[in-house]
């Protein structure tokens, strides 16, 4: 961590005005239309929006225990959402609570708003992707992106067409050398664990979802696996206008340039919300900056990470302890003109689809 200048010595105050950067200038066209929504909408997009939203389990009695506390976000369609943060920050959590599957011990409040209101998805409009892979391990790749095609894709198409469609998608997973290799599981030889989680991400975005919601989607994938599988995923954001949300626990650079926005949590908190280009500069304002030639994903989790905190030799800098740190982003984004940014764009969002 940069402490030289200290915790939280310059405001992050003027991190995302509407019309400059940090350093005051005027931004230009390109940079504003990428951080305003946009004119126009796509009434068959899926615009999510969550503002102050919490989770908690237990119960009155014995005393609730905050998971997700007051965090406020939005997804727009064409654009991938990466939500990050340190093991158990509340990543699948919030992943859950937005795709409406949490489970009974826990309690949902605030509002979860789809194009501004609160209905259920209808079937179809959104997908899943968990962190198990749940796979038949007797089929082969092309058999089980084949059959899930015929069940999921509508009536209209005709089976050549569902043929194609499952045949042009194990293509985009870099599946076809393996599409006749049997899934496989435990005791049966077959395809590695990063092969099985790109049949099962295969297998959600055969039907071209307008919600597409992925936990932990490179998890087994090498860094070159990773990029692709995630640049491709962009692209059908881009081409379909579909809203995807991420979570994701420590991407490589190049995947985490590929991110339109960040959701970065740590116990449950947030600790920046905005887009991800801009998030070195915020934590610049704080006095933790980025080192160069550093994988800034790899520079936020640590700066945040408390599990091994015991272990750290404060030395004779006298360096912050981690719930120090995360008090001061956590209050710092708050306050900054970021998070009032991002209030406004939720409501323009509500006012644009109403």
């Amino acid at each position: 961590m940069d402490t030289a200048s200290g915790l939280g010595s310059r405001k992050a105050e003027t991190l995302v005005d509407p019309e400059c950067d940090c350093h005051g200038a005027v931004l230009g066209p390109l940079v504003l239309d990428s951080m305003h929504v946009g004119p126009k909408s796509n009434r068959r997009a899926i615009w999510l929006t969550w503002p102050d939203v919490w989770v908690t389990v237990g119960d009155h009695e014995d005393g609730c225990v905050p998971i997700l506390q007051g965090l406020t976000g939005f997804a727009q369609p064409g654009e991938v959402l990466a939500i990050m943060g340190p093991s158990g920050c509340g990543k699948s959590t919030l992943l859950d609570a937005l795709a409406g599957r949490l489970d009974s011990k826990r309690r949902l409040s605030g509002q979860i708003l789809v194009n501004g209101r609160k209905e259920p998805l209808a079937y179809g409009t959104s997908a899943y992707v968990t962190q198990d892979d749940v796979l038949t391990s007797t089929l082969t790749v092309k058999e089980a992106v084949y059959f899930s095609a015929q069940l999921q894709l509508p009536d209209t198409m005709t089976p050549s067409e569902k043929k194609q469609r499952a045949e042009a998608t194990i293509k985009e997973m870099g599946l076809h050398d393996a599409a006749g290799t049997r899934i496989g599981g435990w005791g049966n030889k077959g395809l590695s664990n990063g092969q099985r989680r790109r049949v099962s991400i295969c297998m959600e975005i055969l039907t071209r979802p307008k919600l597409l919601f992925l936990d932990e989607p490179t998890s087994g994938l090498d860094s070159a696996a990773s990029y692709y599988v995630m640049r491709r995923i962009v692209g059908l954001a881009k081409q379909h206008d579909m809203t995807v949300l991420a979570s994701v626990h420590q991407p490589s650079s190049e995947v985490f340039g590929l991110f339109h926005k960040l959701c970065l949590l740590s116990q449950g908190r947030t600790v920046y919300f905005g887009p991800s280009s801009n998030a070195p500069e915020f934590f610049s304002l704080n006095g933790f900056r980025c080192p160069s030639l550093q994988n800034p994903s790899d520079h936020y989790l640590r700066t945040i990470n408390t599990d091994f905190d015991e272990d750290i030799d404060p030395g004779l800098g006298g360096k912050p302890r981690t719930q120090e740190v995360i008090k001061v982003l956590a209050e710092s984004y708050k306050s900054s003109s970021c998070y009032r940014h991002i209030q406004q764009q939720i409501e323009d969002i509500h006012e644009m689809v109403s």
